[in-house]
């Protein structure tokens, strides 16, 4: 833990949050998700991979999206936000991996693979794109890595056989709640989703002391885990939408202020949450392309000259992106990963506040950091 702490003051805070800002609404508003989740600690790191094998335009773009001056800062941040949040300590797991899926057909430079190893400890595979022993390879590290939450996804993975490379990051987070709830306080109740009425089982706690924040449109609490951060829910008033707390500057505001956050007191919280299991996936490359990368994207401007023969042409296909939250009186667990295709060619509260999330919200998940590792959207019960 004290090693941990070691690494926070290389976190420019203000790059990843400003990161956090920019991308919930363009990643959470895909209208293809009914509760989408998204790790924006995942994504930043597989952006940072990109860049380091990126160069001109490309790289630029990636630089100003992730807030980096040069690709030496950008370097040092990843690094020191991968080992702030790594941990595996028995009580709590928050596990970062990546790893670089290369053709064997195809001659790569060394000095980026390096970088990649000794900075974002990426383990390399040569195999032959398109096969299935290297499909299979891929999808079961993906799956090892994530400790199987997300395996109906993960399989449905595949290399297309003129890829180049294929870029992966993930992360595993499970963690207790620091006071679990108790099993005979859960109750069935009704969740009003944005397609009706759903009976689930809420879980219920009382939180003497507990932190209570609001916003013009939004009220919101936390609960602790253990030797962690805290798991956010952010409510919409009533007659307020996800979707419009998504586009709301304030509400977004609060998901990099958090702790920090001016509107807040000490009071009374009696908390009743339904248990839930959400997942999305979701393809990033309309939503980065919206919020300014593009050049990676196109053969005509990408370049992928630190990492390849300057004679080789090559453009990113696709950006996949999956993870799933599930949450029950014991604790939390989490998943995700993002997997790149390198292809050729309001009013003060009371001093007391029944906070029943009974309706669509928006959770968030910080590790030991503070920064969020997990956000995303619970619309509807299934």
């Amino acid at each position: 833990k004290r090693a941990r702490r070691a690494y926070y003051d290389d976190i420019n805070a203000k790059n990843i949050l400003t990161f956090i800002e920019t991308t919930v609404p363009a990643v959470l508003s895909d209208e293809t998700n009914e509760n989408p989740v998204y790790s924006p600690l995942n994504v930043y790191m597989a952006l940072a991979m990109l860049a380091e094998i990126t160069d001109g335009e490309a790289q630029n773009e990636v630089l100003m999206l992730l807030g980096s001056k040069d690709i030496e800062s950008l370097r040092k941040e990843a690094n020191a936000l991968w080992n702030a949040n790594y941990c595996d300590d028995g009580a709590v797991t928050s596990i970062l991996a990546s790893s670089l899926w290369m053709n064997e057909s195809v001659a790569f430079k060394e000095a980026p693979l390096r970088v990649l190893a000794e900075n974002y400890y990426a383990s390399s595979y040569q195999g032959k794109m398109g096969s299935e022993k290297f499909n299979r390879a891929l999808q079961t590290w993906l799956n090892e890595q994530t400790g199987g939450l997300l395996k109906d996804q993960i399989d449905q993975i595949e290399m297309p056989a003129d890829a180049l490379m294929a870029l992966a990051t993930t992360i595993y987070f499970r963690a207790k709640w620091a006071n679990e709830f108790a099993e005979k306080q859960t109750k069935e109740a009704i969740f009003h989703g944005t397609d009706g009425d759903t009976a689930v089982d809420f879980m219920n706690a009382t939180e003497d002391y507990g932190a209570y924040y609001w916003g013009d449109s939004f009220s919101a609490t936390k609960k602790s885990l253990e030797n962690s951060g805290e798991m956010w829910f952010i409510l919409p008033d009533e007659g307020v939408s996800v979707d419009a707390l998504l586009q709301d500057g304030e509400a977004i505001s609060f998901l990099s202020a958090l702790d920090t956050w001016e509107n807040h007191k000490s009071l009374r919280v009696n908390l009743s949450v339904p248990k839930f299991d959400v997942s999305s996936n979701i393809n990033l490359k309309d939503a980065l392309q919206t919020l300014g990368v593009n050049a990676c994207f196109d053969p005509a401007n990408a370049d992928f000259s630190p990492l390849l023969a300057d004679d080789v042409d090559a453009f990113i296909s696709e950006v996949k992106h999956g993870a799933r939250v599930t949450i029950d009186e014991e604790g939390v667990t989490a998943a995700a990963y993002t997997v790149m295709m390198l292809c050729g060619s309001a009013m003060p509260p009371s001093d007391e506040i029944d906070f029943t999330v009974d309706r669509p919200f928006i959770f968030a998940i910080t590790g030991e950091s503070g920064i969020p590792l997990f956000i995303g959207i619970v619309r509807n019960m299934k």
